[in-house]
């Protein structure tokens, strides 16, 4: 998922009207095969598949299904080192740390968080030193940062999801 497809969008903590079952079941499918034909998919979750096909335009103009995409393996597309960054930032420099942060190459993804730090980034690079030279001279350079903390990942997972 691209960090505009959905995420960072509304309120956190605010939910939309809640989905049906079958509305989660689609979404279930989808996240699980996004290239699943539509009669495929009319089969798995028990309705016709034009009631498929009217609930993924309504999801998608509803703003709850925002794109389809491709999953990819970070180490073999060269990828081979990731890290969470966290950030301090000043206050009222979000929308400008945010701005930088979406252009920053290998930047995957970020978000404003509550706790400790104010922002959370994932990074993934080919390898440690270009790791470094994103942290200490891309990141640490946006106007507005005060400091960086990261952390390496070692081995990652991916969860079942809301679906």
């Amino acid at each position: 998922m691209s960090f505009n497809d959905g995420v960072g969008e509304g309120l956190a903590g605010h939910s939309a009207a809640p989905l049906d079952g079958v509305d989660r079941a689609i979404i279930a499918e989808l996240r699980r095969d996004g290239r699943i034909s539509m009669r495929t998919l009319a089969e798995r979750v028990h309705v016709s598949r034009a009631n498929v096909y009217a609930r993924i335009t309504r999801l998608m103009d509803a703003g709850v299904i925002t794109g389809f995409t491709a999953r990819i393996a970070p180490h073999k597309a060269g990828l081979g080192t990731s890290a969470y960054v966290s950030l301090t930032i000043e206050q009222n420099s979000w929308r400008a740390v945010s701005a930088r942060l979406r252009e920053t190459p290998y930047v995957e993804n970020f978000a404003l968080v509550g706790g400790d730090y104010d922002v959370l980034a994932l990074v993934r690079t080919p390898d440690n030193a270009t790791l470094r030279h994103v942290v200490l001279e891309l990141i640490q350079d946006i106007p507005g940062i005060r400091a960086t903390r990261t952390w390496l990942v070692f081995e990652e997972a991916r969860g079942a999801g809301a679906g």
